[in-house]
């Protein structure tokens, strides 16, 4: 599913971010990235959806080499990798069905399957009764609940979710969780970048740590490990 082998990754200013990564990721796992701030946890995230590519090494996601990606094979991988951001990035003047059916639209699905799967997936996240709001009108536990629809719509292989939870309430938090756990149930994985220790040490899933760019812990239902 995921595969690094020696990735290094250094940006144009000289700033180290990974080094010398090596780790593989199954279909169906469910895996959470964690260690201090600016270890390196975002690069690695951004390395998986192709947001940034390694300065060296060889990785592969559902089986393209990511760093040597044609141009025009980029948005077929991507359409395999939904990404849930920490910050919801919705499309403030689109409803909640037209920012989850966007998704399909640019991946020019036929019109009668964008109306059925996007209905479908906002009954998923529990928002299908919301279809016609607006993101303002939404409280932030249920944008990110519409960001999950966004990013599952395409029925990705791979979730990649960059601190899904970072700015939402402890309840609302285990909310997401519980969303994210009913995905990884049916089949997808999921590589979830935390701060949050509660969470981590609730529901043991493989906890990757990494500080200084290298990974220091790779722990089947593993404990966060570090002090908040």
């Amino acid at each position: 599913m995921i595969e690094m082998h020696d990735i290094w990754k250094t940006y144009p200013d000289g700033t180290p971010a990974l080094q010398g990564i090596n780790i593989v990721i199954d279909r169906n796992e469910f895996v959470y990235v964690v260690g201090p701030s600016g270890a390196g946890k975002s690069t690695f995230m951004k390395l998986i959806y192709r947001e940034e590519v390694p300065t060296k090494g060889q990785l592969s996601v559902n089986g393209f080499n990511i760093g040597k990606l044609k141009q025009r094979k980029i948005p077929y991988v991507r359409r395999n990798i939904g990404v849930v951001f920490q910050d919801f990035r919705l499309l403030p003047k689109l409803s909640v069905y037209e920012n989850v059916a966007f998704a399909m639209e640019v991946v020019e699905s036929p019109k009668r399957q964008i109306r059925r799967r996007t209905m479908e997936v906002l009954e998923l996240v529990g928002l299908k009764h919301k279809a016609s709001s607006l993101p303002a009108q939404l409280s932030g536990g249920e944008q990110q609940r519409v960001a999950i629809a966004r990013a599952i719509v395409n029925s990705p292989s791979v979730i990649v979710a960059d601190e899904p939870t970072g700015n939402l309430d402890p309840e609302t938090s285990w909310g997401i969780m519980k969303l994210l756990e009913e995905i990884n149930f049916r089949g997808t994985t999921i590589v979830m970048a935390t701060h949050n220790k509660e969470i981590v040490n609730t529901l043991r899933k493989r906890v990757i740590a990494i500080e200084r760019g290298t990974i220091v812990r790779d722990q089947q239902r593993g404990d966060y490990g570090y002090e908040v």
